[in-house]
């Protein structure tokens, strides 16, 4: 599957290597939602492949598909421990 280039994988999950919390936008991810440091970036996001969650989660806006990953994966009280 090609990336729907959406940015909800540098948003949705954590990713501990940037130190980026679950729901939070990864600080490299450009306002185009491109990775601004994509030649450099983490093994871990090298290694994310699309699948079929993309299609789940699909949605209009970036907000909407980041509550669609937080709904799916059961996120929520994970992200309202890190708020606090």
């Amino acid at each position: 599957m090609e990336c729907m280039k959406c940015g909800t994988c540098c948003t949705a999950p954590d990713i501990s290597t940037l130190r980026k919390p679950v729901g939070v936008k990864c600080p490299h991810l450009g306002a185009d939602g491109l990775c601004e440091i994509y030649a450099t970036r983490p093994a871990v996001c090298r290694s994310y492949r699309p699948d079929e969650i993309c299609l789940q989660i699909n949605a209009p806006t970036l907000t909407e598909r980041v509550t669609n990953y937080v709904q799916l994966f059961g996120l929520a009280e994970e992200i309202r421990r890190t708020q606090r």
